[in-house]
């Protein structure tokens, strides 16, 4: 949860700002020279309710409780999933979604092997451990985003402009998006481990920050940071690049000297991020650099940018103005590479890397938290600002209250993130390890989160190639096919050991097939198939 003390407060926003002067850090020092009394005196003095304290934990409450209540959904099941591939056998974890071997699959990062190895420690389901994962990384992120604007402005509102900023300034309509960190896109997503990656990436900030201001002496500091970098790469890459690229800004902007002690240790950073990444057993992370499996997925994000961004761009004067100051400031550093991972992103067609604009919005929200927490003074550009951001705000409110507010306490009609339909009916009447064959949108993602394996995969894996994804989903279509044969189904059956059906209220149940239940919101019908002759 947010720090209850203001001793992490740093040097940042004003002209001549020595590090350590003036803040808690400094105090210690002096108070260590007076003898543990004072120091102990002196810390006492430092522990106290900030805004941010009160803020952040208020959101924490609210953003949790409303993701907490959220019905499985979107990605969950897949992440649920490869949760329970690992409960199931840790060392050599089936594919999240297929019956087929998981060896090289992604998705079996640290996070999920970690989820994995816990769901097998306590016999919780994954879709439990990760559905706790929610208010976990929610902490996560809230204390990430406290502690790196700390590193901007030592200003106690700062903090709570730039959580405000974060999670409400993005577009007029409410986004969903699997690492966007909007109101409406948390509540549903915050247990994705994209969510954790964005929060571990703000500490990582600051702990550069701290690093390269020399506040963390010793080489702990920088080990530290190089395992947590290799770890993230393996969690989310793409977030892990948009953090490599802030740490080199931060770095670049803050490091005065480049003694060869200091460098050395640097260099150990790098070679333990590399290092832990190597060894990871699960997959080869580097494979994915040219990686084009959903490179369709994500072009979403490059169209209608007025949808998802625009209440941003009230970010991009105080940017500029921190840009006039001078070009070496981390968050001009940051916007500027970030700007040119978007540009490629777009024109080489991978349009992953459009994934950058959940932190490509970092440097404009915080430069207006930064310099609506610095008033006063008041200047011409604050005043000005400080009206447009209000407007702002009121419209990202308008978009994203919907997401934490059911309507019945709100004076008007607003939109609400739809709610999916559950399943548990359907999981509830079949084993651990059937093999379901459905194409409903809504099924293809829910049951696989009850560990279910599916013929056909709801997302790409890039550890299972093009032509047998293919081929899974021409065989989906060929059972479907009201004109196909007997044989032809039997086929299907009998290739993917398929032993249960989901389907639509329009599709009919195959000769062979019992109805078993039917979903009282959907219609959808759960059917059990008999065993093709000759099969075991």
């Amino acid at each position: 949860m947010p720090s209850l003390t203001t001793g992490e407060v740093t040097a940042g926003d004003g002209a001549g700002d020595e590090p350590g002067a003036g803040t808690a850090d400094g105090a210690a020092v002096a108070a260590g020279r007076a003898g543990l009394p004072a120091r102990l005196l002196e810390r006492a003095r430092a522990w106290r309710v900030t805004p941010y304290a009160v803020v952040g934990t208020l959101f924490w409450l609210v953003v949790a409780a409303a993701a907490w209540r959220t019905p499985i959904a979107s990605d969950f099941g897949q992440h649920a999933s490869a949760v329970e591939r690992v409960k199931a056998d840790w060392r050599h974890p089936a594919n999240p979604l297929l019956d087929l071997p998981g060896t090289g699959s992604p998705y079996f990062s640290p996070y999920i092997v970690a989820l994995g190895l816990i769901a097998r420690a306590t016999g919780a389901a994954g879709r439990e451990v990760v559905r706790w994962c929610g208010p976990v990384n929610l902490a996560v992120l809230v204390t990430g985003v406290g502690v790196y604007a700390r590193t901007l402005s030592r200003r106690p509102m700062a903090p709570v402009y730039a959580l405000l900023a974060f999670t409400l300034l993005w577009g007029v309509q409410g986004k969903e998006w699997s690492g966007f960190c909007g109101v409406w896109s948390l509540t549903r997503g915050a247990s994705y481990p994209s969510a954790f990656a964005v929060g571990v990436t703000f500490h990582l900030w600051a702990l550069t920050d701290r690093l390269a201001r020399r506040r963390t002496t010793g080489w702990a500091g920088y080990a530290l940071l190089g395992v947590a970098c290799g770890l993230l790469l393996l969690i989310h890459p793409i977030t892990a690049l948009a953090a490599a690229v802030g740490i080199v800004a931060v770095l670049t902007a803050r490091q005065r000297g480049w003694s060869r002690r200091v460098t050395a240790r640097w260099l150990l950073a790098g070679a333990l991020a590399l290092l832990v990444a190597v060894a990871w057993p699960y997959y080869d992370v580097f494979s994915l650099a040219g990686d084009t499996t959903v490179d369709a997925v994500h072009k979403r994000l490059y169209i209608h940018p007025w949808q998802w961004y625009g209440l941003a761009l009230v970010g991009l004067p105080p940017l500029l103005l921190r840009a006039r100051r001078g070009v070496r400031d981390p968050l001009v550093l940051m916007f500027a590479a970030f700007c040119l991972i978007v540009a490629y992103g777009w024109v080489s067609g991978h349009y992953t890397y459009g994934r950058v604009f959940a932190l490509l919005l970092v440097p404009p929200q915080f430069a207006l938290a930064v310099e609506l927490a610095s008033i006063p003074p008041w200047t011409r550009l604050r005043a000005v600002l400080a009206p447009v951001a209000a407007v702002a705000l009121c419209f990202g409110v308008a978009a994203q209250i919907g997401a934490v507010v059911p309507q019945r306490f709100l004076p008007v009609t607003v939109d609400h993130p739809v709610r999916w339909p559950g399943y548990g009916w359907a999981a509830d009447r079949m084993p651990a390890d059937a093999v379901v064959l459905t194409d409903g949108y809504y099924a293809t993602h829910v049951l696989p989160a009850y560990g279910f394996f599916l013929v056909a995969p709801t997302w790409p894996d890039p550890s299972t190639p093009a032509a047998e994804r293919d081929r899974r989903f021409a065989a989906v279509r060929t059972y479907l096919d009201p004109k196909s044969t007997a044989a032809q189904r039997a086929a299907v059956q009998r290739r993917y050991g398929v032993g249960w059906l989901l389907l639509t209220k329009y599709q009919k149940v195959p000769a062979g097939g019992t109805l078993v239940a039917t979903g009282t919101r959907t219609g959808d019908r759960l059917v059990r198939l008999a065993p093709v002759p000759g099969e075991s």
